[in-house]
């Protein structure tokens, strides 16, 4: 009788693991993709191209292309031309728990020579260009009914308001830069687009969503040749192509290409031996908006906490030009009694800032750069720093 209660229990035991594993191997990597606007919020409008019609034809077809993968599944905020809250954007993804959430929209501007992509991280920006770009997208809220109480008195127009929706953009966020940087990267290298960043800004449609989270601006339906290319099938195809392709190549990189490594949402890239091999993928470049700060050495001390990013150490002194930091500009410099060079790339004041300076030295080859402190000039620790 012992024997068979054992037995028993082995089977049991067994049986457990297996439906454990099974459900396991059937968990897919969720995509929540949102297309901008709709409804009676039509975005911007420009020699006749409508930025509510553009975002929902080009998020159907990335849905489409996604879908063909079996172990993706994808959520859409909305397949219809309906209007729907910002916050209930973001909670149709987190109530589908997916592992990632793109909003698609379009970019427009007075000057209609404007032209290329960008695409958004959530967090504040000193940059009056990105607090537009966010203040124009979140005046949708005003559209909505009790929107001052829903939303807790936010003010799109309010820089305190803009201040207030930052505060959970830490956790998700170098993830999200990932992602971002992937969708510029194939916007560049295979559309041959010109690209305005990867940048981040308050935007209240990435503030809710609980996951890595990206805004992308496909291009400027105010610019005749942008907008023409926004509004026809062979761009939307085009661009969707590219946004998938995107997707599933962070899926691939933090996930892995199987179906069954998809338990949790990852803080950090999966390991080597936690991959299944792939082909070798070209560099990725990450081209961003040029910093105009004249170029100086980091000697000059510096009032406050600065971040920064260290790309090299050399024996021998370079002239700061970008030409000898693959491109990169706002090159620094430090030195120990002239027998070590250390080259540091970008200045930044805020700690999200600074990890979107060292995604772009990690995109254009600096693999093993790292960020590094100064409190008054003085070198500190990164969670000092932080602190």
């Amino acid at each position: 009788m012992n024997f068979k209660h054992k037995n028993k229990s082995f089977f049991l035991l067994l049986l457990s693991l297996f439906t454990i594993i099974t459900f396991a191997q059937n968990k897919k990597f969720k995509v929540a993709l949102d297309a901008g606007h709709g409804g009676k919020d039509f975005g911007a409008s420009y020699h006749g191209h409508v930025e509510k019609n553009i975002a929902l034809a080009v998020v159907l077809k990335v849905g489409k292309i996604l879908e063909n993968n079996s172990n993706v599944d994808v959520i859409f905020t909305r397949k219809t031309d309906v209007f729907i809250d910002l916050v209930e954007r973001a909670n149709i993804a987190n109530r589908a728990d997916a592992n990632i959430f793109v909003s698609i929209h379009c970019n427009a501007n007075k000057n209609t020579a404007a032209d290329g992509t960008e695409t958004y991280v959530m967090g504040m920006s000193k940059n009056a260009s990105n607090l537009e770009a966010a203040k124009r997208e979140n005046a949708v809220v005003t559209m909505e009914k009790d929107y001052k109480e829903k939303y807790e008195g936010f003010d799109p127009n309010s820089a305190e308001s803009m201040i207030g929706i930052t505060i959970l953009a830490e956790e998700y966020n170098e993830n999200s830069i990932a992602l971002a940087s992937k969708i510029q990267n194939r916007f560049i290298d295979d559309l041959g687009k010109k690209s305005r960043g990867v940048k981040q800004a308050p935007y209240m449609v990435l503030h809710k969503a609980y996951m890595p989270r990206v805004l992308i601006e496909m291009g400027f339906i105010s610019n005749p040749r942008e907008g023409a290319k926004l509004d026809s099938e062979e761009g939307q195809q085009e661009i969707a192509k590219a946004i998938a392709d995107a997707i599933i190549s962070y899926k691939k990189e933090y996930y892995g290409s199987g179906a069954n490594e998809v338990d949790e949402k990852p803080s950090e890239k999966i390991s080597d031996a936690e991959k299944i091999p792939a082909p070798i993928a070209k560099p990725e470049v990450v081209i961003k908006t040029p910093i105009t700060k004249p170029e100086t050495p980091t000697e000059t001390p510096k009032s406050g906490i600065i971040f920064k990013v260290q790309i090299s150490a050399s024996g021998k002194k370079l002239e700061l030009t970008p030409s000898n930091f693959k491109g990169l500009q706002n090159i620094s410099m430090t030195t120990d009694n002239g027998t070590l060079y250390k080259y540091m790339y970008g200045e930044a004041n805020n700690y999200n800032e600074a990890k979107l300076n060292l995604a772009e030295a990690k995109a254009k080859g600096f693999e093993s750069a790292y960020l590094v402190a100064f409190k008054d000039g003085k070198k500190i620790s990164i969670q000092d720093a932080i602190k």
